[in-house]
């Protein structure tokens, strides 16, 4: 009976989504706390790996441990170090709760999701979940090419050492630049997937897409000087894949328009400008009579056109 009373008292949803500011705040309440609860028991079992973890990050530090590692660096051995007295539990922390939120990544993009999906159209969820398919693998590809990437650009950073100086590599500095190559990356893969989507959406279309190729191929490269650490390598690595992804993104939105064109013959019209119209005329059939007025008899003085 309490279900019930509480069944009948809720108010139906809106079918479009639309719900009062309390409503929405209150929801997102509800979301904010169902995605804590998925971080933070996370959070708490990475406390006890995140030593583990940390020497996961910091691997790619080549350490000499023997006569010929030292001699492949030229001498320059790096140490790694955590500088002051909170250095180290605040690194310990900052390990798990990155441990927490990309483990529980699935649980909290769901809740943006879930808290999004009730505003939007059928078709805009239906971009928003092919975006989700193919826009994973590609940041993880990214994320992979940028943890590749970090063993073969630290020998080159340090190669600019001074002869005198020893190098000092601190556990939170390679933390921060683990994160941040790992995300530039993965966004950068990004780029022909947001292409592909204002294509679809009729956005922009793949000549002009086409017509961008040389400030596009410049902005890649500008971006990944950017980005990436001071070597050529670095920058390569990203700047190449990039410029793959874009031309493929061209040539989908090429062969989209082309279908596009092919099902609608005013598709390439602008929005004020007038398609053609066929003035030809065309015969004008009798009017069917009504039922009572079959033999062609007037009733009440009146036949079935008046």
């Amino acid at each position: 009976m309490l279900k019930s009373a509480r069944t009948a008292n809720k108010a139906p949803k809106d079918p479009e989504g639309r719900m009062p500011l309390v409503e929405h705040l209150r929801e997102l309440r509800n979301r904010l706390v169902k995605a804590l609860l998925a971080i933070v028991p996370l959070m708490v079992v990475a406390l006890f790996f995140a030593k583990d973890i940390g020497e996961f990050i910091t691997a790619p530090l080549p350490l000499c441990e023997t006569k010929e590692e030292a001699e492949a660096l030229g001498h320059k051995c790096p140490e790694l170090t955590q500088v002051g007295l909170t250095s180290p539990f605040t690194t310990y922390v900052k390990v798990a709760l990155l441990t927490a939120l990309v483990g529980a990544a699935p649980v909290w993009l769901y809740q943006v999701w879930a808290f999004l999906a009730p505003g939007l159209h059928r078709h805009e969820k239906k971009y928003a979940v092919w975006t989700v398919v193919f826009g994973t693998p590609l940041f993880l590809a990214g994320a992979f090419l940028a943890r590749w990437l970090l063993p073969q650009a630290i020998p080159i950073l340090l190669s600019f050492s001074m002869d005198s100086a020893q190098p000092l590599v601190s556990v939170d500095d390679m933390i921060d630049i683990s994160v941040k190559l790992v995300l530039a990356f993965g966004l950068a893969f990004q780029l022909p997937l947001v292409l592909v989507l204002l294509n679809v959406s009729g956005v922009l279309s793949g000549a002009r897409m086409i017509g961008w190729w040389r400030g596009m191929v410049l902005g890649i490269t500008v971006f990944s000087a950017l980005v990436t650490p001071t070597d050529p390598l670095s920058m390569l690595v990203l700047a190449v894949p990039i410029v793959t992804l874009y031309f493929g993104a061209v040539g989908f939105a090429l062969l989209n328009d082309r279908r596009r064109a092919a099902r609608d013959p005013d598709a390439h019209l602008a929005d004020d400008e007038a398609s053609e119209l066929d003035l030809t005329p065309e015969p004008v059939n009798a009017a069917p009579r009504v039922p009572e007025q079959q033999d062609g008899a007037r009733r009440d003085g009146m036949d079935d056109a008046t």
